[in-house]
């Protein structure tokens, strides 16, 4: 396909109706609590690693001292187990007493004061998926409220002890909740997850109606058959899944786990170059107080991190699934640039993949590419040239790339200059 073409009706499938918060124009990104620290309680014996008040601190300090809050990871979301196993008197969640002694308000000014948002965990059900209270049909606005007066940004809304009916009519309401409190909170949906991820279930068109984000499919683990799994049921699926996201609303193939254990550094490049190509959230959930230089390379970089903030918003989607176990991804870009995932799922040898700008939908014309992760430049590629990428197993090679108009001296200075724009 014509990629012109394809943006136009990519992005004509994606205006569909956002929660009418104004937020989230592009991906969300941050840092999560929940597949680095769990429903670790146990503050007595680690100390460091509990969920509590402290290691919310310490992964603030950490956004805000360490470059990450500068290129865009905003966000410190609590999850699960944060909470007192009651409520208050008057029927209002409260955190634990032990865990966050001075309560959620002074944790999110001290988030705030950081430069800094908070997020936090509740449950559309009787309990959380850990076992604590959640968020039942008459305490929806209570709730919302509740978060309101705290200062919280963002509120993600799980789905356990729960059912069909409930969600229909819960994830709905606690939108319109969210919105009457009058303070500006983005809302993360977990509904879709527990509906199959796919129509009829699950109404697409509805969920950018009241989500910034949601959860299509299963939890994330430290693996990377876990991140196999997730690419291959967004890309079996993305044809019902790339026209539901956009500016305000995208879908969220859950958190990044670059820096924990489960992930070499091929994979860790190939989790990142994915998510961007998805346009998706940007969540970490590692500890960013041990994180590897390696690691922060790559959730550092700042041409991948353009790429998933491109302010078009359109998802990317996978062109080829190759016989030799390469696949070729592709993401439009604003200004006529576009970004492209050569993709190995091979576990032998780096593996020479071949193939031409025109096989994979590139009109005529030249082309400037950047590699994202060595920096290196193809200062001129004609659409109809072949061209060779050595690609280890189970790695990435990410490319940037932007047309070379030949329509005047003065265009084409421009045009050149939007590969520079993209990496500033």
């Amino acid at each position: 396909m014509d990629p012109s073409l394809a943006i136009f009706a990519l992005a004509f499938s994606s205006a569909t109706l956002a929660l009418d918060n104004g937020l989230m124009r592009t991906p969300p990104m941050g840092w999560l609590a929940w597949e680095r620290f769990r429903c670790d309680i146990d503050c007595t014996h680690d100390p460091s690693n509990c969920i509590s008040e402290w290691l919310f601190r310490d992964m603030a300090d950490r956004l805000a001292e360490d470059g990450w809050r500068e290129l865009g990871y905003v966000y410190i979301n609590i999850d699960d187990c944060w909470s007192s196993m009651d409520r208050d008197k008057q029927g209002r969640l409260q955190s634990d007493a032990h865990r966050f002694p001075g309560g959620i308000p002074k944790l999110a000014r001290y988030i705030h004061d950081r430069g800094l948002k908070l997020g936090i965990y509740g449950d559309l059900g009787t309990h959380t998926c850990g076992g604590y209270p959640g968020t039942t049909l008459d305490t929806v606005t209570i709730d919302a409220q509740t978060f309101a007066d705290w200062g919280v940004d963002m509120l993600k809304l799980d789905g356990c002890y729960s059912n069909g009916t409930v969600q229909e009519e819960g994830y709905p309401l606690m939108a319109k909740a969210l919105n009457a409190t009058g303070r500006p909170i983005a809302y993360s949906c977990s509904w879709p997850a527990y509906q199959g991820g796919l129509p009829p279930k699950v109404n697409y068109t509805q969920l950018g109606e009241i989500c910034n984000l949601w959860r299509n499919y299963g939890d994330i683990q430290d693996s990377w058959d876990s991140v196999l799994s997730i690419v291959d049921w967004f890309s079996t699926n993305q044809d019902v899944l790339q026209p539901a996201a956009g500016p305000g609303q995208w879908n969220d193939p859950d958190m990044l786990i670059i820096g924990n254990f489960g992930l070499s550094l091929e994979q860790s490049r190939s989790q990142m170059a994915l998510w961007a190509i998805m346009a998706a959230p940007l969540f970490m959930s590692n500890d960013l107080r041990a994180l590897s230089n390696e690691a922060r390379a790559i959730l550092q970089n700042k041409v991948l991190i353009g790429i998933n903030q491109d302010p078009l918003g359109i998802q990317g989607k996978r062109l080829l699934k190759e016989k030799s176990r390469i696949e070729v991804f592709w993401r439009p870009l604003s200004d006529s640039a576009s970004a492209l995932v050569f993709f190995s799922r091979r576990t032998d040898m780096p593996y020479r993949y071949k193939n031409a700008l025109s096989q994979l939908g590139y009109k005529d014309g030249n082309y400037k590419v950047y590699d994202v992760f060595t920096g290196k430049t193809i200062p001129v590629l004609t659409h109809d040239a072949y061209f060779t990428v050595s690609i280890n197993p189970s790695g990435v090679v990410m490319w940037l790339l932007s047309p070379i108009v030949h329509s005047g001296q003065a265009h084409e200075r421009e045009n050149l200059s939007l590969l520079h724009n993209h990496i500033e």
